[in-house]
């Protein structure tokens, strides 16, 4: 006879709107003897490397990385010591970091996916304001189904199931659906309906090779823009690709110094990199965003504005970044995008911005972690060093120096990488 998990309350404020127990199937008590493989197509968080989705929140742009971890972690539940893998999960609201999780996910035997735990940390103006909403299987409170093996229609189940700390239901209201996806229709899709702990209930979708890509409720949207290598594609990255991404940084400096005229030349070839780029149906999320800050950035240069024009000038290498993520190693990009927030910084450091500096900084700290492994021994060393000097900055409030660490650091990166 199968054993059973314990039936816990509604974890709603009221207590009500949760379905009864018979209805639900993460009862049934899990076990798990190749817990890190994990093959369930709706959650296909071992070969999910990179992740990004944008949308909107509140009418801010939204955007969030998703990255697999090197390497597992064990969390301890019910007396089991169970290897599980990390991701993490980093959102930003209008450009600034909004919220890091680490979330841990372990793959039960019979298919079914389960949530260990995460690590959750709230930014405000660049620190960390609040940890709520954190907590670990066997501490807090049981692990939770985040995807059953085969769901069925009607199928309940806890995404998480901690009341008090953290509390979702998901009942599966469709499945075998054709759906949206980055880069067209995908077969095989779930869509779920997602109570909350306040009562409200939002639409949620999964696709095979995607799981998770798109929220909706409220008026705001959290789509799956990009995934890798679900959407990795083979042969060389096109020539206007690797342009743009070298003329956004050429714009950056050029603004710099005010540099106008060739600023304006850059831009121009930019223009009809990307028309020529666009023509080949890029993701078309990705695309309306990169139209929409290099159009931005056009703007700028034509008046002649230094820091709205360094700005946008990052703006479009992040969004060139996300395309060349389909023909580049996450690890790659992933050490790109360390550089361009060390740029970032540089910027907020020149506006003399402390809120925007200290959150680039935790930006960089938390990036680190994705490419620490492709460095070795020394080159870690000595990025985690100038990681410290960096924040040891910040800290004080010193942002000229702050700046300086930054620049130091970004270039020492390249070296690192290039060898």
């Amino acid at each position: 006879m199968r054993s059973t998990l314990p039936a816990t309350g509604c974890g709603t404020y009221s207590g009500k709107g949760c379905a009864p127990a018979s209805e639900r199937v993460d009862l049934t008590r899990p076990s798990f003897s190749d817990s890190t493989k994990i093959t369930n197509p709706l959650f296909p968080i071992s070969r999910l490397h990179s992740a990004l989705l944008l949308g909107h929140v509140d009418d801010k742009p939204f955007r969030t990385e998703t990255t697999l971890l090197p390497g597992t972690r064990t969390v301890t539940w019910n007396g089991e010591q169970i290897p599980v893998l990390v991701s993490q999960y980093m959102a930003y609201l209008d450009g600034r970091l909004e919220e890091v999780a680490l979330d841990r996910y372990a793959q039960a035997d019979d298919g079914s996916i389960w949530y260990l735990g995460e690590d959750v940390f709230d930014y405000r103006n660049g620190a960390i304001a609040i940890t709520e909403g954190t907590w670990l299987a066997g501490r807090e409170g049981p692990a939770a189904m985040i995807m059953p093996a085969d769901p069925k229609v009607a199928d309940v189940y806890r995404t998480e199931n901690a009341p008090g700390i953290v509390f979702e239901e998901v009942t599966v209201t469709s499945v075998g659906k054709t759906v949206v996806g980055p880069r067209g229709p995908v077969e095989g899709g779930m869509i779920a309906a997602e109570l909350h702990t306040d009562g409200t209930t939002e639409d949620k979708v999964f696709a095979p090779g995607y799981g998770e890509f798109r929220t909706a409720g409220g008026g705001d949207l959290e789509a799956l823009a990009l995934a890798v290598p679900t959407d990795a594609l083979q042969g060389p990255m096109p020539a206007e690709l690797a342009s743009l991404a070298e003329s956004a940084e050429g714009v950056l400096e050029a603004a710099r110094i005010a540099e106008w005229d060739g600023a304006t030349a850059t831009v121009t070839r930019m223009n009809a990199a990307w028309k020529t780029l666009s023509a080949g149906d890029p993701p078309p999320m990705i695309a309306a965003r990169l139209s929409e800050v290099l159009a931005a950035l056009t703007r700028s240069i034509e008046a002649h504005k230094p820091a709205r024009t360094a700005q946008k000038a990052i703006d479009v290498t992040q969004s060139v970044l996300d395309l060349e993520l389909r023909y580049r190693p996450p690890a790659e990009i992933d050490g790109a995008r360390f550089y361009l927030w060390t740029q970032q910084l540089r910027v907020h450091a020149a506006a003399k911005d402390l809120a925007g500096v200290t959150g680039d900084v935790a930006v960089l700290e938390w990036i680190r972690d994705r490419i620490a492994h492709t460095l070795d021994a020394a080159g870690r060393s000595e990025i985690d060093s100038r990681l410290r000097a960096l924040r040891t900055a910040t800290d004080a409030r010193n942002l000229p120096a702050a700046a300086d660490h930054a620049a130091r650091m970004g270039a020492r990166l390249r070296g690192l990488i290039d060898g």
